[in-house]
């Protein structure tokens, strides 16, 4: 019986809508633990995800140091298939960032409009989507929300419809 390999995904959380709560007390959406566990729990997955949080920032928030410490996450990583979750409003700056180091890898970014923990979240999906499009897509940087896997440098977020598009 033939043995069958099991991949090895890197997920990188840093923050962004997927991951935060709503705090009725000040009525504001901030962070608390990260859903991707829960979420990765409920999907019965084949593959062996190792989960790193990176930090827990609103991507309008982030540094360039925090950047860095994205892309140098994806550097040092043994995978060559990794998924960030990452806010929405600047996921395509720090997508060109990894993409600017050539990285022999297939790197997804990916988030949600609305957070995990609360109704109508898209974050369950996204993530599925993303765990799909690791395993098929050919090496490079992508964006995948929506439904669709979009070459970094051909996506932007149309803020009045609430979706990724290409350019």
């Amino acid at each position: 019986m033939k043995k069958i390999k099991i991949e090895k995904i890197d997920l990188f959380t840093t923050g962004g809508t997927i991951d935060k709560i709503y705090n009725p007390l000040i009525g504001n959406l901030s962070f608390g633990s990260s859903y991707i566990p829960h979420i990765l729990t409920t999907a019965n997955l084949s593959e062996k995800v190792d989960i790193q949080h990176l930090m827990a920032v609103d991507s309008l928030e982030m540094t360039s140091e925090q950047r860095k410490e994205i892309v140098s996450a994806c550097i040092t990583s043994h995978s060559d298939k990794i998924i960030i979750t990452h806010g929405t409003d600047t996921m395509v700056a720090t997508a060109a960032d990894i993409a600017a180091k050539n990285l022999k890898k297939t790197i997804i970014l990916t988030g949600a409009m609305i957070p995990y923990s609360l109704e109508n979240s898209d974050a369950t999906f996204n993530i599925a989507n993303a765990l799909a499009f690791v395993k098929t897509l050919k090496k490079g940087v992508y964006i995948v929300m929506n439904g669709h896997a979009f070459p970094w440098d051909n996506v932007q977020k149309n803020k009045q419809l609430g979706v990724f598009q290409s350019l």
